[in-house]
């Protein structure tokens, strides 16, 4: 695969990941695919399978969202992972949370192979999640 086709792969899959269309967003991953979340109140998972279940929740706790995306880097895959390219998108995140639109910067880092995702990594600030829909952090006093 080029790395302009991985590049599409991933725009393809965050704008389906703005829809309300689970299985349109698993059609985007392979069977065994990784997903990890490195903010603190995300949660990974591991298959397709899992991964889809999941879709449904998120979509409605998350109701009008979008990715809009601000710039994608992609380069060979550099580890032992079986990834053909390795694609880092750098977006923001919108959506209408308990009454509040929230904005929140992230950058999610893709290994992509046979036109399909295979691992993903999620990386965005959960305490300007908290501040924009007026919550206390866990653990807050």
């Amino acid at each position: 695969m080029g790395m302009t086709d991985a590049a599409d792969v991933i725009r393809s899959y965050l704008e389906a990941l703005g829809n309300d269309d689970p299985s349109a967003v698993a059609a985007h991953v392979a069977d065994g695919f990784v997903n990890e979340h490195q903010s603190e109140i995300g949660g990974g998972c591991v298959g397709r399978s899992a991964y889809s279940e999941r879709l449904p929740g998120f979509m409605a706790n998350f109701p009008n969202r979008s990715y809009t995306v601000i710039e994608v880097v992609t380069g060979p895959a550099g580890d032992d992972t079986g990834d053909t390219d390795t694609v880092a998108a750098l977006y923001r995140f919108g959506a209408d949370v308990s009454g509040h639109r929230i904005d929140i910067p992230g950058v999610m880092w893709f290994g992509v192979s046979g036109g399909l995702i295979t691992r993903r990594i999620d990386t965005w600030d959960s305490l300007t999640f908290f501040r924009q829909t007026d919550q206390p952090p866990p653990g807050a006093a």
